[in-house]
C-alpha cells in the first residue's frame, strides 16, 4: 500500500510539473499581480486574461537583467554589440538568440506548416491577409490585447468598468524573423481613469516673448483656448458651458464658446480659474413603473369612449465637470511699433558701394532694449541678412529712434524690424526698393554736372562784360602811343575774373599786365 501511494504521488507530481513549467502571459509581461477583485470588476471588452499560456518557443522571452547591448546587423539578425561583456567575461555567442538551432526546415520553406507560425503568443491566428511584421502585446489590469502593426499602433479602452485612479499599461513589441519572432522593445507607462473632464488651456498673446512662462503683457488681449480630451466622443451630444474667472475682479463670464479673449489693464499676479460643465443626455430607468397619464375621454360617432394615453419617456442628464487653474503674471511691454519714414542716405563725395537707408520708428508701451532687422526676399520667406543691436541711446519717455541699414545690390527687399525687451517683441515690416547704379546713369550724371558748370561760367563772363562796359571810361587818343586807363580798380576786378575763369594766361602783351 505504501508503494501504491508513492506511485500515485509520482503521477501527481508528473502532472503538475508541466503546468508549472509553462509560461503564462502574466509571467512574461509583468511581475504585478492584480487582486481577484480588480480582475472581476475591471473587465475590458475584447481583452483576454493574462493567465493564458504564452508560446515561448515561437515568442522567446526577453532576458531580464541581461546587461549586454542588442543591435541589428546587416542581415536583420538581432545580435550583441561587439566586445560586449557579461559578468563572466566576453560573450562567446554574438547572437542574442541561437539562430542555428532554428534553421529553416523543409516544411517551412515549402509553406506546408507556415500557418502554424502566423499566430499570436496565445495561439490565436493572425487576421487575413496580414502584411505587418510587428506584433504588439498590450497588458493592463491582468488582461492583454494582441495586435499586428507597423512602426506604430493605437488601442482604445472602454473605461466604463475600470476603477478610478492611475493604472499601468505595459507594451511588448516583437518583430518577425524567419519562422520565429524577436522581442525588440518593451515599455510601460501610467494612465489615469477619472470621472472629470480632462481639459487643457492654451494661452497666447500678440507681442508676448514667451507664452509658456505664463507672463503676459498689460493692455493687450490674451487668447484662452480650451482643449477637451474626449477620445471616445462621449461628449459629442452634450451641452458644454464654460465659466471663466480671470481673477482681476471683472466678474464671472459664462459662455458656450471654448475660446475667450481677455485684457488685463493692471500689472500684477492673478489667479485664473475655469470650470467646464458638460450635460450629457441619456435615457433613465425608473425604479418603479409609473401609471400612464390619461386625458379626458373622447366619444367617437358610435358612442364608444376613446382614451388618449401618454407613454412616459424620461430623459436623464448626466453632468460632468472639468477644472483648470493657472497663475498669470501681467507686466508692461512693447504694444506696437510703426515705421514713420524711410529715406535714402546721400553722402558727399564718392558714393559707397552699399546703398544706405534710414528707417524712422515709433513704438507704444515700454521702451525697447534691443532692435533686430531681417532683410529677406520680396516674399519675406528667404532670409538674406539679420542684424541685431542693443538700443544704447536714452530715449526717455518717447519711443522714437532711427535705424540705418545697408543694401549691397539693387532690387526689392522685405524688411522686418523687431523691437524687444525682456517680456515682449513687437514686429513691423515693409518693402524697400533699391534703384540700380549702371555706368550709363553715372555718365549722364557727370555730363549734366559739366554742362551746368559751363553755363555758370558763361553767365558770370557775360555779367563781367556788362559791368565793365558800364564803368569803363575812355580818353581821346593823344599823340603818344600808349593807352591810359584811369580806373585801376576796374582793371583789378577784370584781371581777377580773368584769372579765375582762365587760369592759364598766355598773353604776352605787357600793356595788359595791370
Amino acid at each position: 500500500m505504501e508503494c501504491l501511494y508513492c506511485f500515485l504521488g509520482f503521477l501527481l507530481l508528473a502532472a503538475i510539473l508541466p503546468l508549472d513549467a509553462a509560461k503564462r502571459f502574466q509571467d512574461v509581461l509583468s511581475n504585478e499581480r492584480p487582486s481577484s477583485y480588480m480582475r472581476e470588476h475591471n473587465q475590458l471588452n475584447g481583452w483576454s486574461s493574462d493567465e493564458n499560456d504564452w508560446n515561448e518557443k515561437l515568442y522567446p522571452v526577453w532576458k531580464r537583467g541581461d546587461s549586454r547591448c542588442q543591435k541589428e546587423d546587416a542581415d536583420g539578425n538581432i545580435v550583441y554589440e561587439k566586445n560586449c561583456r557579461n559578468d563572466s567575461g566576453p560573450s562567446p555567442d554574438p547572437y542574442v538568440y541561437n539562430w542555428t538551432a532554428w534553421t529553416e526546415d523543409n516544411d517551412w520553406r515549402d509553406g506546408t506548416s507556415q500557418g502554424h507560425h502566423n499566430v499570436f503568443p496565445d495561439g490565436k491566428p493572425f487576421p487575413h491577409p496580414w502584411k505587418r511584421n510587428f506584433v504588439y502585446v498590450f497588458h493592463t489590469l491582468g488582461q492583454y490585447f494582441q495586435k499586428l502593426g507597423r512602426c506604430s499602433v493605437s488601442v482604445s479602452i472602454n473605461t466604463a468598468n475600470v476603477t478610478l485612479g492611475p493604472q499601468v499599461m505595459e507594451v511588448t513589441v516583437y518583430r518577425r524573423h524567419g519562422r520565429t519572432y524577436v522581442p525588440i522593445a518593451k515599455v510601460k507607462d501610467v494612465y489615469v481613469v477619472t470621472d472629470q473632464i480632462p481639459i487643457f488651456v492654451t494661452m497666447s498673446q500678440k507681442n508676448n516673448r514667451n507664452s509658456s512662462d505664463e507672463i503676459f503683457l498689460k493692455d493687450l488681449p490674451i487668447i484662452f483656448n480650451v482643449l477637451i480630451h474626449d477620445p471616445s466622443h462621449f461628449l459629442n451630444e452634450s451641452a458644454i458651458y464654460y465659466k471663466w474667472n480671470f481673477g482681476d475682479n471683472t466678474g464671472l463670464f459664462v459662455s458656450n464658446n471654448p475660446i475667450m479673449n481677455h485684457t488685463y489693464v493692471l500689472n500684477g499676479t492673478f489667479s485664473f480659474n475655469l470650470t467646464v460643465q458638460a450635460t450629457v443626455p441619456g435615457l433613465c430607468s425608473s425604479p418603479s413603473p409609473r401609471p400612464p397619464k390619461t386625458t379626458p375621454s373622447l366619444f367617437l360617432a358610435g358612442g364608444k369612449p376613446l382614451e388618449l394615453r401618454e407613454i412616459p419617456v424620461e430623459n436623464c442628464k448626466i453632468n460632468r465637470y472639468g477644472y483648470f487653474m493657472a497663475t498669470i503674471t501681467i507686466v508692461a511691454g512693447i504694444l506696437q511699433v510703426n515705421i514713420l519714414q524711410v529715406t535714402d542716405v546721400l553722402t558727399p563725395g564718392p558714393q559707397p558701394d552699399d546703398s544706405l537707408v534710414d528707417f524712422v520708428l515709433t513704438c507704444q508701451g515700454s521702451i525697447p532694449t534691443e532692435i533686430c532687422t531681417i532683410i529677406s526676399d520680396p516674399t519675406c520667406q528667404v532670409t538674406q541678412d539679420t542684424v541685431c543691436n542693443t538700443v544704447d541711446e536714452d530715449l526717455g519717455d518717447t519711443c522714437l529712434l532711427t535705424v540705418r541699414r545697408a543694401f549691397s545690390s539693387p532690387g526689392t527687399y522685405c524688411m522686418n524690424l523687431t523691437l524687444g525687451d525682456d517680456a515682449s517683441l513687437a514686429l513691423t515690416s515693409t518693402l524697400v526698393s533699391i534703384p540700380g547704379r549702371d555706368p550709363a546713369f553715372l555718365l549722364r550724371m557727370t555730363n549734366g554736372i559739366l554742362v551746368f558748370v559751363g553755363f555758370l561760367t558763361i553767365f558770370v563772363t557775360v555779367i563781367a562784360i556788362l559791368v565793365s562796359k558800364k564803368y569803363r571810361k575812355y580818353k581821346a587818343i593823344e599823340s603818344n602811343t600808349g593807352i591810359v586807363v584811369k580806373d585801376k580798380g576796374l582793371n583789378v576786378f577784370l584781371s581777377r575774373a580773368k584769372t579765375m575763369f582762365f587760369p592759364g594766361n598766355q598773353e604776352k602783351d605787357p600793356l595788359l599786365k595791370n
